[in-house]
């Protein structure tokens, strides 16, 4: 299945309202903030979630592994639930670190084993 339609159910993501920009506290006109960039460029509240999640589907080194969810708290990517190794989970942060936009990876609620 992967990681992006396990966990955001693989639909593209929905053209934001005009308003979308001053919801988020964007001024008008100005660039959309790198962890709020989707799959497509456009505006997307999870934007960093999800590409990190699309960066574990395109590494061959990272089964899905439906014990492990991705969430963002703002330029943070936070890695939640239960992996197989301290390798996998190595690799999962390296991948998640390298994303554009993720200023950190918090793993703290992972557990291995």
């Amino acid at each position: 299945m992967g990681f992006l339609q396990r966990i955001f159910g693989g639909k593209k993501a929905e053209p934001a309202p005009a308003d979308a920009a001053a919801a988020a506290n964007v001024p008008t006109g100005s660039a959309i903030p790198a962890e709020r960039v989707g799959l497509d460029g456009e505006y997307d509240q999870s934007g960093l979630a999800k590409r990190v999640a699309k960066a574990f589907d395109d590494d061959g080194q990272i089964d899905d592994v439906e014990t492990l969810w991705v969430a963002q708290t703002g330029g943070t990517v936070v890695l939640k639930g239960k992996v197989p190794s301290q390798d996998f989970l190595d690799k999962a942060t390296s991948v998640a670190s390298s994303v554009s936009g993720a200023t950190s990876v918090d793993a703290s609620g992972v557990e291995v084993g």
